[in-house]
């Protein structure tokens, strides 16, 4: 897919945890929540019906994997997987794991608190035990 790149704010706001068949996997910067972006790796796809059916389906099958893994990774209370792209016009769909603590609970996590940097150790825990439970090398 020589033409597709990921959207610059994206890049900037997120850490690659690596490929899936269609989607790239990537961590936010952003340790108030466990919080996973997949992002189709179509050139120009910026709604879900930009994709194709096959690619739709493929889609929901990545995000059912991640949603899994990051629910038994981090024993969540609560998942919020959504797709709004308002700010990354980039088609990605946000798989966030809440917590009834959390800053934001029980509204959105968007704009309640500033991000908190991830200790890197504590990122990297995170992207191994990711990597691994979801089968990525």
């Amino acid at each position: 897919m020589p033409s597709w790149s990921l959207h610059p704010q994206l890049e900037t706001d997120t850490w690659v945890i690596g490929d899936l068949e269609l989607s790239q996997l990537l961590l936010m910067k952003d340790a108030n929540y466990p919080w996973l972006v997949l992002v189709p790796q179509r050139d120009g796809a910026r709604d879900l019906i930009d994709l194709t059916e096959t690619d739709r389906i493929q889609l929901t099958k990545e995000t059912d994997r991640v949603a899994r893994a990051l629910k038994e990774i981090t024993n969540c209370d609560k998942l919020n997987v959504a797709a709004l792209g308002n700010m990354v016009p980039q088609l990605h769909v946000h798989i966030i794991a809440r917590r009834t603590t959390d800053a934001a609970w029980p509204r959105p996590v968007w704009g309640v608190v500033p991000p908190v940097t991830y200790e890197a150790a504590t990122a990297d825990a995170l992207i191994r035990a990711l990597r691994e439970k979801i089968g990525l090398s």
